[in-house]
């Protein structure tokens, strides 16, 4: 997938949200939802699958607890741009790749800077749905 017409793709926050999404892959592929949880904030909220969103890190390891064994999810960076001085935007085209089939969303990522590093605050998946 390329690039979205008129959208930023700031190499500065390139370099921070794309670590943090490969990681989050990362510890999704090893089946470590506490590795996952680790990438957030401790107030982060998360609106995946489940009809209403997870606040902090609690509620988003026991969602990534839940999920398949064997899901991976493959990542194509669309849109990385500044926010603010400690925040970054992130905007992608994911795959997810559960036993049932892929299931292709579109994911938006806040990313900030923390006393622990830049740690995603916000995400939210979106299906995408053909039709």
């Amino acid at each position: 997938m390329s690039v979205l017409t008129g959208a930023r793709m700031d190499p500065e926050s390139v370099v921070i949200v794309q670590p943090l999404l490969d990681a989050w892959a990362a510890a999704i592929a090893d089946g470590a939802p506490t590795a996952v949880a680790a990438l957030f904030t401790p107030d982060a909220l998360l609106q995946g699958f489940d009809p209403a969103p997870g606040f902090g890190r609690a509620s988003i390891e026991a969602y990534y607890a839940k999920q398949p064994a064997g899901l991976r999810a493959d990542v194509d960076l669309l849109v990385a741009r500044p926010l603010g001085p400690d925040s970054v935007l992130g905007y992608a085209h994911v795959v997810f790749h559960r036993p049932e089939g892929p299931v292709p969303v579109h994911l938006t990522a806040v990313a900030e800077r923390t006393a622990d590093g830049w740690l995603l605050s916000h995400y939210h998946v979106s299906r995408i749905t053909l039709g």
